[in-house]
């Protein structure tokens, strides 16, 4: 199957701690589904989620959207294991001329885990000791916002992404190409297992680190004229891109 790759465009100023703001400017970046490839028909609990991703003077930001039927975790600091512990949203992003890659895990609650790799190999060996200790960048230079609307069963995730901390090379986005992937990990209690999926279409669900399944996105520098979209209000169920119904 053909990697697929998509144009990252350059976004709008919004005003980060807004929702409604955040969503109009992702309105004219694309959707990045989370499905189960991996799988001829999705579990029964499988709920949909989708994410974008833009760029804005010198950083990456990932915004995603995740129905929920129980948002939920028992994470309390962040650099804890978060996909452990309850519903996690996460991404792995790597420029397309380094070997090394970054790993970061949000959940519901704004927690957030960084981790970075020097290549797949070194991933793969922390993977079958399940030890990421050394590996672990609690000082990673992003910013998340998460926003959890528990009646709509449905939280929003908000991460930016500074280049020069998953970069090895610094330089100006615009041109810039990476691999990437985002993958998700759906809780409730009670639950054996959660219910996980991904943009990236993974023969083995075990191993969202499968780089030859990553998509990868190009940065451009002219934002669309869209039309804006109505505000995701309380009053509403929030379906900003009409997307997950």
């Amino acid at each position: 199957m053909a990697v697929p790759e998509i144009i990252c465009p350059e976004l709008p100023a919004f005003n980060w701690p807004d929702l409604d703001s955040v969503i109009q400017a992702f309105r004219g970046a694309p959707v990045c589904p989370l499905r189960q490839a991996w799988r001829s028909e999705p579990e029964a609990a499988y709920l949909p989620a989708f994410a974008r991703i833009g760029w804005r003077e010198h950083a990456l930001f990932v915004f995603a959207e995740l129905k929920d039927a129980e948002i939920f975790t028992s994470a309390r600091h962040s650099n804890q294991r978060l996909w452990e512990l309850g519903d996690v949203f996460e991404v792995f992003l790597r420029p397309l001329n380094q070997s090394a890659y970054t790993e970061i895990h949000l959940s519901p609650n704004n927690l957030w885990m960084g981790l970075q790799f020097d290549d797949a190999a070194v991933a793969a060996v922390a993977r079958q000791t399940g030890s990421f200790s050394l590996h672990s960048v609690p000082d990673l230079a992003c910013t998340t916002r998460t926003w959890v609307f528990p009646d709509f069963r449905r939280w929003y995730a908000l991460i930016k992404i500074p280049r020069e901390s998953v970069s090895d090379q610094p330089a100006p986005l615009p041109g810039s190409q990476w691999l990437f992937s985002f993958g998700r990990y759906d809780y409730c209690r009670g639950q054996t297992a959660p219910v996980i999926s991904s943009t990236s279409a993974h023969a083995d669900a075990t191993n969202f680190h499968c780089q030859a399944d990553w998509a990868t996105l190009r940065c451009q520098s002219t934002p669309p004229a869209l039309e804006p979209l109505p505000p995701a209000t309380p009053t509403r169920r929030p379906d900003p891109f009409n997307s997950i119904k």
